[in-house]
């Protein structure tokens, strides 16, 4: 991450081939007493595979920090542009078995 000046303001570097992003439209959540493990994957039609795009370690204080701020900019998004209808996306049913018995997406 970045550092914290005098002004109590973050002074953060974002890459360049950070910056591009990944595409993913599906997220694996685990946790174990000490951390969360957030795995975002590409599901793509006709795909034999599934990859694992990138790979986020929090701590659980961290991870809890991360759902307020996505509850937050959700309310935001749908204030601005509507409800989000999530109904699957046509995407096939996620694997129960998937990344262990504490998987979420």
């Amino acid at each position: 991450m970045g550092q914290q000046n005098e002004d109590n303001e973050l002074n953060i570097e974002l890459k360049e081939d950070v910056a591009l992003g990944v595409y993913s439209n599906l997220a694996i959540i685990t946790h174990s007493a000490a951390e969360f493990i957030i795995d975002f994957v590409s599901m793509l039609p006709a795909m034999p595979k599934s990859p694992v795009v990138s790979r986020v370690i929090l701590t659980p204080e961290n991870a809890k920090r991360l759902m307020s701020a996505l509850q937050e900019n959700v309310l935001k998004y749908e204030t601005a542009h509507g409800i989000i209808k999530v109904d699957g996306g046509g995407l096939p049913p996620i694997p129960m078995g998937f990344g262990g018995s504490t998987a979420q997406a």
